[in-house]
């Protein structure tokens, strides 16, 4: 039989003042950034999670149980592509490709973009811009999950361009995507290593880095069983 988890007064004061204490500091963070408050969405819906976690874990006479959900972090699709192409511009020779998977994806054909990307790369098989495209479409197309063929692509745009920041930070997105938010870090983390300061996109790395860090944080917080 299951056994309560009992709280002193004491414990849920504490628990409710670092909860605040985070919530605080993440959206100080957000606003001394100038985020897009688009994305001010992703700290909030951690931190409401949290929150009903810990309310939940915080009443003595129910049985203690590991909180899991199935929060999906979606970041606007919008802000997305234009990072994107951000951090793709010096490879246009695949540009025509991409406006047609971006095309398709937006009246949800997703298969249709994936086929787009697979007839580029079978023009362009070494294009690091095909191969991201069409991990990232493989992996919407895959119910935003990192699925084998995802990963494949994703892996294969690597190992085409090592050096370049694009595949771990869409393949590190794509983990976010799905909820998975510890094994995308080490990916984002990875493309803000690789990215230098005076790149124009570097800030907007860091601060999704901040931004996910501040998430585990809150998710880190709710009292475990």
């Amino acid at each position: 039989m299951d056994r309560a988890v009992e709280f002193s007064p004491e414990d849920a004061l504490m628990g409710w003042l670092w909860l605040g204490i985070i919530a605080v500091g993440a959206f100080a963070l957000l606003a001394v950034l100038r985020v897009d408050r688009l994305l001010w969405s992703m700290v909030a819906a951690a931190l409401m999670l949290g929150a009903a976690g810990y309310a939940l874990q915080g009443e003595p006479e129910r049985a203690g149980h590991p909180v899991v959900t199935g929060t999906t972090i979606t970041p606007d699709d919008g802000s997305m592509i234009e990072l994107r192409d951000k951090m793709l511009e010096r490879y246009t020779g695949a540009a025509a490709y991409l406006v047609a998977a971006d095309a398709m994806t937006r009246i949800g054909e997703r298969r249709a973009a994936v086929k787009v990307l697979l007839g580029g790369i079978r023009v362009a098989p070494k294009s690091l811009v095909l191969w991201t495209g069409l991990a990232n479409a493989l992996a919407a197309h895959d119910g935003d999950q990192v699925s084998p063929p995802a990963l494949f692509a994703f892996q294969q745009a690597m190992r085409i361009a090592p050096r370049h920041p694009a595949p771990p930070f869409f393949l590190g997105l794509a983990y976010v995507r799905s909820g998975n938010f510890a094994a995308g870090r080490p990916y984002w983390a990875r493309a803000l290593a690789l990215t230098p300061k005076s790149v124009s996109y570097h800030d907007e790395i860091a601060v999704r880095l901040a931004l996910l860090d501040q998430v585990m944080a809150a998710q880190d917080a709710a009292p475990a069983s």
